[in-house]
């Protein structure tokens, strides 16, 4: 039990501060449920930013 919980920490260490942030406060010791939840948080980061970038574009073809 124990080495699955360094397994998570070590994980969680190598991620970027913004899912590290997300994730940290989880304290998730199952390194499945820690993948998982992590894919979950990096495809929404992802679309968020998508969301926001598509916005942007929008708004300078209607200032133009």
């Amino acid at each position: 039990m124990e080495a699955e919980e360094d397994k998570c920490v070590k994980f969680e260490n190598g991620l970027r501060p913004d899912i590290k942030q997300l994730i940290g406060f989880n304290e998730i010791k199952d390194f499945p449920t820690l993948v998982n939840k992590i894919r979950i948080c990096d495809k929404a980061g992802k679309a968020k930013a998508n969301y926001y970038k598509a916005a942007n574009e929008k708004r300078g073809k209607d200032l133009g």
